[in-house]
Parts: structure tokens; C-alpha cells; sequence
């Protein structure tokens, strides 16, 4: 099937009109098996853009609010609708995101966007509920060496943290969802081996503690294709009428196999992936945990097998080709753009 430079304006037009949230909401109202096993058959696969986050967080560059807000709005005219732009963390430890609510009010402009923002406590959901953010990713670790390192808590101690942000959150009124992303799922180099029973111990106690969605996050590349679909499949086992809430891959490609593993994910029925333009990120507190899935890369694999992510991959090609200039002396990875597209694709830049 040839590539889809550009996602059908059918589609772009659905996702800007419709709730994003809507098929979220419905499987948790609903208990029909036959709803889940649907949606993880859909042709439509979201990919995420956290590069704003998850990439500015792990370089030295700090980007000014006027590139960050090119950046998106860039995103968004390429088609992309779920956009991960910052987090709210003292800006003393994380200079490069210290814009983060600047970056939400300009994302809220934008019809159809889905801003999302890392918050790592209580104090970070306020900031999240109080500009209105559309979701906020609480980060539990399984690994307990982890956790301590990333957050100073303990990964129960997490889970008690999202009860009180659930009860703070509808105390509000607001409708950021909440989405728990499963840090070092596969693996830790901090731990070593990461137990599967403890991944999916841990996604239980997000539910009952209040979670809306749920990820698994191989935050320092360890995993691999056959560990990836094992884990998904347990998990969707062991979640039950619940287990279209794990609906998110997060894959980093320290060792050359994000795409593999984004494979693995989409084999047994997950439609959402972060992904990072250029390949830019990691986590300050995972020795070695380098680079996420390049966003180009993702889109191009994507496409060329038929599925329908709703991104212009030639308007996606243009920007990274800006972040580049940006980020000029950072690392950045991407094959797509490294080796361009095939010849018989008529892509120009």
C-alpha cells in the first residue's frame, strides 16, 4: 500500500469535531468486551507528540517560548492532535519547561488539540487542573530503585498520590483525565529485572486509586518484541472489562528497537504511541535511558502499512527540519530522515 503523505481531511476533520476523549469515556461507562476488542482493531492510530516534554527535558538547549510555540502550532498544522508540551516540575530542576502554562493557553487555542502535561505530585495536578490542561500523565515506576531516584517516593506511595489528585480533580469540577504512564515496565537499570506480576499489581492499584488511562513505558530501552507483546497481553488479561484503559506504548530506542516493540503493541491491539520528533529525549533519573521513538519514523511505518494517523508526514518532515536548526548541536536520531523516503514516494522538502 503506498504511503500516505497526507491523512485524509475526513479524518482530521472527525478529530477536530469530536471529543478526543470520547471513545475513552465510553469504554468506561461500558462493559462490553466487544467495544474493546473493536477499538483495538481500529485502522486509526494516534501518535503522540512528547518531544516538548519528554525531549527538551533530557538536553542542555533551553528553547525559547516563541520556538516552543512554533513548535506546536507546526504539530498541529501537520495533523497532529495529542501533543505532550511540558510539565509541571520546580523550574530550578527543570529550567526547559518552566513555560508549561504558557505552552497549555496556546495549545487550548487550537480546535481539537489534546495538550497534555507530566505532573509528578499533587502540587503539579493544581497547576495542571488550574490551566485547564486536557490530561495530566502521573508517572509510577515499577521499579522501586526508580522511583526513589525520579520522584522520592515509593510506587505505592504514587498510587496514594493519585487517589488525592482524583478527589482534588472532580472536587473541581475539571475534566483533565487522568493518565498514569507505567515507568520501567520492561526493565530498570537502575533495579535490573522488573517483576510482570508488580507491572500489573501496579495497574490494578492505578484504577481502584482513580487512573482514566493507562500506559506501559520502556523508559530505558530493554525491551524487546516478544517481552512487549507478552506484557500487553497479560495486562489486557488480567485488566479485564477495564483493559481498554491501557491504551498507550511508550517506547525508547536506546538499543534500535522502539519501532520493533511499537510493532509488537499495535499486533495485539494498542493504537496510541509517544513519540519524539528527532528522536530527542530520555529520563534524568534512568542512567542510559536515551532517545524516544523518532516521530517521523513512527508516522512513516504507519502509514506505509496502511494505517491512518491523520499527520502529513511531508509537514512533519519541514518541522523537525526547523527543530534541527534549533537543537543544532544536540543528538538527534531518525532514519526517515537520515535516509529520506523511497524514490517512488513523491516527498519533497
Amino acid at each position: 500500500m503506498p504511503l500516505l503523505l497526507r491523512g485524509s481531511e475526513e479524518s482530521r476533520e472527525s478529530l477536530t469535531q469530536q471529543d478526543p476523549f470520547n471513545h475513552i469515556t465510553h469504554i468506561h461507562h461500558s462493559r462490553s468486551l466487544t467495544l474493546l476488542q473493536n477499538l483495538r482493531m481500529s485502522n486509526h492510530v494516534i501518535v503522540r507528540e512528547v518531544g516538548l516534554r519528554d525531549g527538551l527535558q533530557s538536553i542542555k538547549t533551553i528553547l525559547p517560548t516563541a520556538q516552543k510555540l512554533e513548535w506546536i502550532s507546526a504539530a498541529y498544522a501537520a495533523g497532529q492532535r495529542e501533543i505532550e508540551v511540558g510539565s509541571f516540575v520546580p523550574a530550578r530542576l527543570l529550567p526547559q519547561l518552566a513555560d508549561t502554562a504558557e505552552l497549555v493557553a496556546h495549545a487550548k487555542t487550537l480546535p481539537g488539540l489534546v495538550a497534555s502535561v507530566l505532573v509528578p505530585n499533587f502540587k503539579g495536578a493544581e497547576r495542571a487542573i488550574e490551566v485547564g490542561a486536557d490530561a495530566m500523565l502521573i508517572p509510577v515506576s515499577a521499579s522501586s530503585a526508580h522511583s526513589a531516584a525520579n520522584v522520592r517516593k515509593t510506587p505505592d506511595e504514587m498510587i496514594a498520590a493519585i487517589a488525592q489528585i482524583r478527589t482534588a480533580r472532580d472536587a473541581a469540577g475539571s475534566k483533565t483525565i487522568i493518565e498514569v504512564g507505567m515507568s520501567t515496565a520492561f526493565g530498570c537499570t537502575i533495579q535490573g529485572d522488573v517483576s510482570e506480576d508488580e507491572v500489573i499489581r501496579l495497574l490494578h492499584a492505578a484504577l481502584d486509586a482513580g487512573a482514566e488511562r493507562l500506559g506501559l513505558a520502556d523508559t530505558v530501552g530493554y525491551a524487546d518484541p516478544a517481552q512487549v507483546r507478552r506484557l500487553f497481553e497479560k495486562a489486557f488479561r488480567a485488566l479485564g472489562t477495564q483493559s481498554g484503559k491501557l491504551c498507550c506504548g511508550h517506547f525508547h530506542d536506546t538499543r534500535g528497537l522502539a519501532l520493533a516493540n511499537t510493532l509488537a503493541a499495535l499486533d495485539v491491539g494498542v493504537r496510541r504511541f509517544d513519540a519524539s520528533l528527532a528522536g530527542i529525549g530520555g529520563c534524568p533519573h534512568a542512567p542510559g535511558a536515551s532517545g524516544n521513538a523518532a516521530s517521523e519514523d513512527t508516522v512513516f511505518m504507519l502509514e506505509r502499512m496502511g494505517y491512518d494517523t491523520g499527520i502529513d508526514l511531508t509537514v512533519l518532515l519541514k518541522l523537525r527540519q526547523r527543530v534541527a536548526v534549533w537543537l543544532e548541536g544536540e543528538p538527534l536520531r531518525g532514519a526517515v530522515w537520515r535516509a529520506g523516503v523511497p524514490k517512488s514516494l513523491s516527498l519533497s522538502l
